[in-house]
Formats: C-alpha cells, structure tokens, sequence
C-alpha cells in the first residue's frame, strides 16, 4: 500500500467516526428536546411523577453512550441515602444486566462510586477510582467500567445517574459531554416533580388547616359556655400541630394572675398550678407581659429550665409554644399554651397557627363577655331603677372595652349634665352641648373618636386628660330610634396605648352602641313607669278625692247649716233682750263674738267648698297668684321673702284660687318650720312644655325617712293650726296639683332646709 493510498483510508475512516459522532449528536439533541417536553409536563393533567422524563433520559444515555446500559436512583439528603423504590433502568434490546425492581441485586453501595459521588459533588469514573472496585452483580454481569453523575440542583443532591460499559474502553470527551446534559435534565426532573409533590401536600395540608379552622369558626357560634369552646379550639389546636398537651389561662378579675379556664391532652389530670401570678416568673407569664408569641424548642436549655412550670408534674416537656390573647382593643385576655414531650416539636407555621387560633378564642371570650354583661343588663333594666342600671352601663363599658373611665351624660336642653361615671369627672358636671366633643356626637348622632383628648380642642377638661394621661375618647350618642335629639352620650376613655384603640376596632364602636341602647332604654322605661305611676296617682287622687269630697262636702253643708243659725239667733236675742245687754257688757260682748266666730267659720265652708268643685282651668299668671299668698299667708316680720325668675314666668293652666291655696299653705308651712324667723326662697325657670317653681327655707329640713309619708292623707305635720285650714295638710297641696296637671316633690337632707319643687303645664302659645 502507497502513503497516498493510507492517508486515503485514514481520512476515510475519520469521515466515518465523525459521520458516527454527528448522529449520535443530532440524537442527543432530538432526546434532549423530547426529554424537556416530557419535564415541562410535569404538574399537568394530575402528573406529578418525573418517572417517565427519567426513563427518557436512561433511554437516550445508552443511545448516545454505545455498549452500555443506565440506570437512575433518587437521594434523599436528610436521610442520606437512596430510595430503591425510584430506580428508573434502561439496557441494550440484547443487555441481560437489569433484573425487575422488585428482584434487584444492584442496590448502591454505602462505599460506592454513587456515594462517593454525591459527597464529592461531581462525577467518578470507576477506572479513575482505584480503591473501589465495581460493584460484584455488574462485574459478574461483564461491566468493563461505570460511570458515576451525581444529580444536583441549587447545591442539593437529588440523585445519581450510573452508565455502565461493557466494552473495555474509556468513557470519550463527546459522551461525557452529552451525558453532562442528561444529568442536568434529570436533576430538573426529579427536583420539579418534588417540589410539585411538595406543593401539593403543602395545598392539601393547608385546606386541611382551614377546614380545622372553619370548624373553629361554628364551634364559636354553636358553643354556649365558654369552657366548651375553649376546650374545642384546644382540640383542634392539638391536632393541626401535633402537640400532646394544651392549656388556656385567662386573666381573672383582678388582672394580675393567669387562672386555668379549659386543657386538653393525653391521659393529662388537671393541672398542679391553678394560678399563675402575671409578675411572676413563668413562661406563660413572660408571654402576657411582652405580649408576644414565644416558640421554645428545647425547656431543658436556659434561660427556660428555671422559669418552667410544669402542666403535671407526672408529664415531662421538651418544647413549648405559647401566644397571647389581645384583643381589638389592646386589652390582653390570656394566654393559649401547646406543649410536647419531643424537643423542637413546633415550628414557625405552628405558631401561626396557633395565633390564629388565639384569634378565635378572643373572639369567642368577647362574644361571650358581651352577651353575659346584655342579660345583665336587661335583668337589671326589669329588676332595679334607673340610676342602678346606667350606673351598671357605665361599668361594663370600661370592662368591655378597656377603657380607663367612661361617662354617661344626658342632655338638659342645650346643655349636657353628667348623670354618672367611673371615674374622674365629677356627679352633676354640666358642659355645653355645642363646642364639645360629647356634643358633636349628640349634634352629629354618630360615633366620634378623639385620638388625644389632652390637645383635642373640643374636649372640655383638658387638665383632667393630662392629669389622668387620658388619650383615646369613643362617644356615641344615646339615639331614641326616631327623629327626636339624642337623650345623651356615652364615652369611654383610655390612659395608655395598649388600651381603647376605638379608631382601630368597629368591635368597640358597636359594643358601646348596645350599651348605649340599653341606657336608653332604661331611661324610656323609667319615664314610662314615671307616667304610669302618675296616671295611676291621679286615678287614686280622683278616687279618694271624690270619697273625701262627698264626705266633706257633707259634712261642710250640714256644718253650714248649723252654723248659720248661730248669727240668727243672736240677733234675735239682742233685739229681744237689748236693756239687758245694755246693762250687762260681759254678756254683750260674747254675744258679739259668738256672732263674728260664726260668720267667720261660714265664710270658710264657702272657702273650701269651692276647692271641692271642678276646677276650671285657665291661663294663670304665677306671680299673681304668689303676691295673693303671701299676702293671705301674713308672715310674721322675721320672715324675709327673695324671688328670682318669677316676673318673666309664662303663663300656665291652673285654677287660679287652686294655685293660692298651694303657694299659701306651702309658705305657710316654711313659716312655721323656721318658727318665724328665716328666709324663703322663691325661684321660677320655665322649659317648653313647664314652668317649674322652687321654694326653699332655711329651716331644719325634712327626715329622708319621713319624705315620702309627708303627702299621705293621715301624716299629721309639726306646723300649728291656723285658723281656715281644712287641716288636710301636704295631702291637700299634693291633691290640687295633680288635679291642676302638675307635680310636686320634696327635697332635703333633714338638715339644711327644705325645697318643694312644684311643675305646672305650660300655656302653649299661638304664634300668628
């Protein structure tokens, strides 16, 4: 053979091995695109498994790799170790290496080229490797060398590839190269189906949780005590994550100690530790008062080992999860506690889980707090007075809320009087409706919030803010349900920031709206049965005025009748029997005053029958009527009389001669209780339905026990006779204004004086 004619075969034959390389190239690139199509399907149509990308890429290894045959194992880094249940094989039509999968001997080394692989991070090649030897199923099988690829994405091993010749050869650059792009799409492969597999438990887990917390949700609406749902939340808690042993503690009413409400847990007695003070040194104590959830992995490690409290001293704990219980308004309820024999139990979603949970039950301790302070309430609005009942309020709005002092005002034309509060402000403080912050609820009949009522310029009483470090304010308005003005305001008031966040929490603004209307129902009841008793009194007044007025009507005629003889028989004896007067002066002079006595008591049945008639009743000027008693009252000189208001009254409807008697017996008896020497007061304000008139002395008062028996028709008083009184007394005065339209009360701290506080209807005038 010539040179020419070798150099001729040689380049024949590399013709023929690049013609060769090229197809197994163009092969590999057609695998190659098949493969991550197959990977790219992966997640749809439910397909979650890279079994069939593997197969693909097995497949095209030996294809590209002539005389050998692969196979793929999965690893598993936190077990360090590879999952024989996810070995994918591929061998030559005419390869006998692979068995089933079931009945394979070819299962990687804990020494072999696949872990030496993984920890190395790069591929090994068996005949570069010379302290190992080949595995003796594939030695025995013929493989002549094998080719180790570990599988890595994002730094994590997900797996190794091995290719095995049986051909005595090395593996060529070109192979080595294809094979590196197989490795990367297999390692795609395996990592997406994981994290796909992983998402989908993740999902399923998740609309577990959220069913577990929609269960949560009805077991607040359908639980009546609070221990029940408290116990059910628990329950749930324990099983969304996995803890053994849980317990709530909830503030008590003093605020300074955590007690045991619900727990639940296996074989778990009662706790040991009822009562855990809040300054005191214990997990669930430091979680209250940082107000932040606490995750503990380990209870043995410090600083927790000293502070621990065991939930039974028969169980023993490694790790604990705790949360506190705040609710809308800043205010901290308690603590909710997981618990487990395991160390590093809990993670960070348990604990999100578990402030999720805390979520419900402070739900669930507002609504029941809520719904005990209403049936207490409305038993009070049954049971006890007014006063009892807005007083009680005005209490649970503190509680309730949070809020450091609350107020109930209500409304005196344009001004607003305080009724009661819990504190700071003072009984009876009046304030301006227009102006104030109280009044722009009442003006706007809506909620207003005042985020610092120390420089809020509509809030009255800036230095109380300051001085009690008031900041927050929530007022609503005491709203009747019709047109009307509201009756009043309710506030609350906070003294820190973790207290009334009003602006924040539409809880707080609906809360205080339902106290708000029981306030107003209270007073509409108090006001229903003050017309109720005054419809019932004026009915017994007329019942026993129309007895007492037949019998002294009666008995004023016949007395009448009998006295009116006497003048006629005394003039009889003086014309009959005039010498003898004339002579004896004694006689003369009885006969006289027999005679003026007479007329006198004559005079005084007219007088008072006339009050037993209908009494018509027609405009009446007050301080008309006032001059008449006073004159008829003929004081002594040491009283002296002070009106104020009383020339500028409106008219009312009255009796004239009715309203005299009144004013004159009530002047009459302040007379007497200051026994002749003192001052009385007499003050007149009128409103657009009344006129109201106060008189006052400065006597020694009325006993509060005897103020309510004053007006009976059997009291009988300390003032003296006087001559043309029925004797009927405080009975008489009280009688005639009921029968004028009108009322009269009595105050007095039996000491200081009296006052008799008597309304009269106003005249309604007739605008042209």
């Amino acid at each position: 053979m010539t040179n020419t004619d070798g150099w001729a075969a040689m380049g024949k034959q590399e013709n023929l091995i690049s013609g060769e390389n090229d197809t197994r190239l163009l092969e590999a690139l057609a695998s190659l695109n098949q493969i991550s199509g197959t990977i790219n399907r992966i997640g749809s149509e439910d397909v979650i498994s890279s079994e069939d990308s593997l197969r693909l890429i097995v497949e095209s290894a030996i294809r590209v790799v002539p005389g050998s045959s692969a196979v793929i194992y999965t690893f598993d880094e936190t077990r360090d170790g590879f999952s024989n249940s996810t070995r994918v094989s591929a061998e030559p039509v005419e390869g006998k290496i692979f068995r089933s999968q079931a009945e394979s001997d070819d299962i990687p080394r804990e020494n072999g080229f696949g872990i030496r692989a993984v920890k190395r991070r790069r591929s090994v090649l068996s005949y570069e490797e010379k302290d190992i030897a080949i595995h003796p199923y594939f030695s025995e099988a013929g493989v002549k060398a094998v080719g180790c690829f570990p599988l890595i994405v994002v730094e994590q091993v997900v797996g190794v590839l091995y290719v095995y010749l049986q051909e005595n050869r090395t593996f060529t650059r070109l192979e080595l190269l294809m094979l590196d792009n197989f490795v990367n799409q297999a390692a795609m492969a395996i990592y997406h189906s994981r994290r796909l597999a992983s998402m989908r438990q993740d999902l399923e887990h998740r609309e577990a949780e959220i069913e577990q917390l929609n269960r949560a949700g009805l077991l607040i609406s359908s639980r009546l005590k609070l221990e029940e749902t408290l116990e059910s939340i628990l329950q749930l808690a324990l099983d969304l994550t996995g803890a053994h042993y849980g317990i709530f503690r909830l503030v008590d009413r003093s605020g300074d100690n955590l007690v045991t409400r619900a727990y639940a847990g296996n074989d778990m007695t009662r706790p040991k530790t009822e009562l855990l003070p809040l300054r005191g040194n214990s997990v669930m104590a430091f979680v209250a008062r940082s107000r932040q959830p606490i995750l503990i992995s380990d209870l043995q490690a410090e600083p927790w080992a000293k502070i621990y409290y065991p939930l039974d001293p028969g169980l023993r704990m490694r790790s604990e999860l705790a949360v506190p219980l705040i609710n809308s308004s800043g205010r901290l309820e308690g603590v909710l506690n997981l618990e487990s024999p395991e160390p590093g139990a809990f993670n960070e979603n348990h604990s999100h889980i578990l402030q999720t949970m805390a979520t419900f039950a402070v739900t669930a301790i507002q609504e029941v707090r809520l719904l005990d302070a209403l049936q207490d309430v409305a038993r009070l609005i049954i049971t006890q007075p007014c006063d009892s009942v807005l007083e009680n309020v005005t209490s649970l709005a503190c509680d309730l809320l949070n809020a450091s002092v609350s107020a109930l005002w209500l409304r005196d034309d344009q001004n607003l009087v305080l009724k009661t509060s819990s504190g700071g402000f003072i009984h009876g403080e009046i304030i301006p409706v227009e102006g104030s912050l109280t009044g722009q609820a009442i003006l706007s009949r809506d909620a207003v919030v005042a985020y610092d009522v120390r420089t809020d310029p509509r809030f009255h009483r800036k230095d109380l803010a300051k001085s009690q470090n008031w900041t927050r304010a929530l007022i609503v308005p005491l709203l009747t349900g019709d047109s009307e003005m509201p009756l009043g305001a309710l506030g609350v008031y906070s003294s820190s920031p973790d207290q009334g966040k009003f602006a924040e929490s539409d809880w707080d603004k609906k809360v205080l709206t339902f106290l708000s209307h029981y306030a107003v129902l209270a007073l509409q009841n108090e006001r229903r049965q003050q017309e109720l008793r005054a419809a019932q009194e004026q009915r017994s007044v007329a019942e026993t005025f129309a007895a007492i007025g037949d019998i002294a009507s009666n008995l004023l005629h016949h007395l009448n009748n009998k006295v009116g003889t006497i003048p006629v028989r005394v003039q009889s004896i003086q014309d009959k029997c005039a010498l003898a007067l004339n002579a004896d002066p004694y006689l003369n002079n009885n006969l006289a005053e027999i005679e003026r006595c007479a007329m006198e008591a004559m005079q005084t049945v007219r007088d008072n029958l006339s009050h037993l008639r209908p009494i018509r009743l027609e405009p009446v000027c007050v301080e008309a009527r006032i001059s008449e008693a006073l004159h008829a009252a003929q004081l002594p000189p040491g009283i002296n009389v002070r009106m104020e208001g009383v020339s500028h009254l409106p008219l009312v409807k009255a009796g004239g001669q009715s309203l005299t008697f009144v004013f004159t017996n009530l002047i009459e008896n302040a007379a007497d209780a200051m026994q002749g020497k003192g001052v009385i007061s007499i003050q007149g304000q009128s409103t657009e339905q009344w006129v109201e008139i106060v008189i006052h002395d400065d006597g020694p008062g009325i006993p509060v026990e005897l103020q309510d028996r004053i007006f009976e028709l059997t009291f009988s008083g300390r003032s003296a006779q006087r001559p043309g009184k029925l004797g009927f007394g405080l009975w008489w005065v009280k009688t005639l204004m009921t029968r004028l339209g009108g009322s009269i009360c009595v105050e007095s701290d039996g000491k200081h004086g009296t006052t008799f506080r008597l309304c009269l209807p106003r005249v309604e005038e007739n605008i042209q």
